[in-house]
């Protein structure tokens, strides 16, 4: 059933995707950055400092998708012996940390003019520094830790304990009070963001996920190498 997900075959197949994102990824940056920082309309109370809006949301919903994914991997890999969804992972990890840091640096910028501070100790700001600190373990983890078998228990450890991170971070702002606004976008409700911010927002979000892509297809095809050269020096 998982032989699908060899490294062989996941090589092929991301060595086309990564075609076609290339082809792709810069009309639909250009037209994002036009919808986002032109075309659509500034905050009536925030003003400009509304826009790091289309980076810091996307950056942080895929902070969070990052690590679901490690998380269900790492499971799934424990489960059924499957090493390489380690390397996935592992691959994927860093790509998890660099939104994670780009969510809470925009955070930062965002609430100097919104809040009069760069940073206050709330539930929301508090528990993504400590998914930063997971995802950290997590790549350490894997540089650090010789024996296989050892690293990718510890691994799948930190991931277990850093997912039980997410629902605090998702609902952190409606548990406690903080500075922090609530969602102002719910799955099957009406929405508080306008249709000309959606646009551009989403749009944002189509960028960095390519982004992120280009970058895991990059590290993912780097680590197949890697392995390969390995099982090649022990025969």
């Amino acid at each position: 059933m998982f032989n699908f997900f060899s490294p062989t075959n996941i090589f092929l197949i991301l060595s086309r995707i990564q075609k076609f994102i290339n082809s792709i990824f810069f009309p639909i940056l250009i037209i994002s950055l036009v919808f986002a920082l032109i075309l659509s309309p500034s905050d009536r109370i925030q003003g400009d400092a509304m826009r790091i809006m289309y980076v810091h949301v996307p950056s942080a919903w895929l902070s969070l998708a990052c690590f679901s994914a490690i998380t269900v991997l790492s499971i799934l890999a424990f489960v059924f012996k499957i090493k390489n969804f380690f390397y996935i992972n592992k691959s994927l990890a860093p790509i998890g940390l660099l939104f994670t840091f780009l969510a809470i640096v925009t955070g930062a910028l965002w609430g100097e003019p919104t809040w009069g501070t760069w940073w206050v100790w709330d539930a929301r700001l508090t528990s993504m520094m400590f998914l930063m600190i997971f995802y950290i373990s997590y790549i350490l983890c894997f540089k650090f830790i010789k024996k296989e078998q050892l690293m990718l228990k510890v691994s799948s450890l930190i991931a277990i304990l850093g997912a039980i991170n997410l629902p605090i971070i998702k609902y952190s702002v409606d548990w406690w009070t903080t500075l922090h606004q609530p969602a102002s976008i719910k799955l099957g409700v009406s929405n508080s963001i306008h249709s000309t911010m959606m646009l551009p927002l989403l749009s944002m979000l189509l960028v960095l996920v390519l982004y992120g892509a280009l970058i895991f297809l990059m590290k993912y095809k780097t680590e197949i190498i890697r392995i390969k050269k390995k099982s090649i020096k022990r025969l």
